[in-house]
């Protein structure tokens, strides 16, 4: 499932920007097209979205405007259709179009291959000791299992030993978290119905509430971090220059 909303702060009606002759939003689609899905559907909150994604023949349903996330739009879709308890839902954001396609495929087996686990997501080393150090740069701590134990915007885990005037000088074995998830469908209603927690509204960061309230998280690991979604018009123009004839 696919979450997309009209109202971007910086980029309003974001997801119908054009992009080498496509609205934003379908390339997303053509991504989890190629992933092999057994269904696609775009969540949003606008009738211009939803319009638009029927035209290039999505399918595509309108929820409420005042959802705070989109795991809460596509929840209100998960609801409505009264999925199966195991059912795997990956939620796709609708901003990020050059996602490669294997990886919402890879995270949808994760989550099949293991029946104890109520959601999966993915994390690729941390390359510079910039990103390590950006609160932007989320990073995520790991069971040897691949289990997540913390998420979190602060450069962990701390170098103890390589620290210069109170910063680290190190970044090895740092890992930073992609925002893709795979949920069943029970835990996704489940986590929905849930208010944010403490440390959710410290951080930032959406999926500690599922950790603070004793989900299992299975992280999946990637060679390299996917390119960043669009969330200004120089990621707009970034976008535009790596799918520009078709190129993904």
């Amino acid at each position: 499932m696919i979450p997309a909303r009209w109202a971007a702060s910086r980029l309003p009606g974001k997801p119908l920007l054009p992009i080498d002759g496509q609205p934003l939003i379908q390339w997303v689609w053509h991504c989890a097209r190629a992933s092999g899905a057994a269904s696609i559907t775009i969540a949003t909150d606008d009738e211009r979205i939803r319009a638009a994604a029927s035209g290039f023949g999505a399918e595509a349903v309108l929820t409420a405007r005042e959802h705070a996330s989109g795991t809460d739009r596509i929840a209100e879709v998960v609801r409505a259709r009264a999925l199966a308890p195991d059912e795997i839902v990956v939620n796709l954001q609708g901003d990020e179009p050059l996602t490669p396609s294997f990886v919402p495929a890879r995270l949808a087996t994760a989550l099949s291959e293991r029946p104890l686990v109520d959601m999966a997501t993915a994390a690729a080393p941390i390359s510079s000791l910039a990103d390590f150090l950006d609160p932007n740069c989320v990073k995520a701590l790991c069971a040897r299992d691949g289990s997540a134990l913390y998420f979190s915007r602060a450069p962990v885990p701390w170098p103890r030993e390589q620290v210069a005037a109170g910063r680290p000088t190190a970044f090895v074995g740092s890992w930073r978290h992609i925002g893709i998830y795979a949920y069943r469908a029970r835990s996704l209603l489940q986590f929905a119905a849930w208010r944010p927690t403490v440390l959710e509204e410290t951080e930032k960061l959406e999926q500690l509430r599922a950790l603070e309230h004793g989900m299992r998280i299975h992280v999946v690991t990637l060679a390299e971090a996917p390119p960043a979604g669009v969330d200004t018009p120089q990621d707009l123009e970034r976008v535009r220059a790596a799918l520009r004839g078709g190129a993904h």
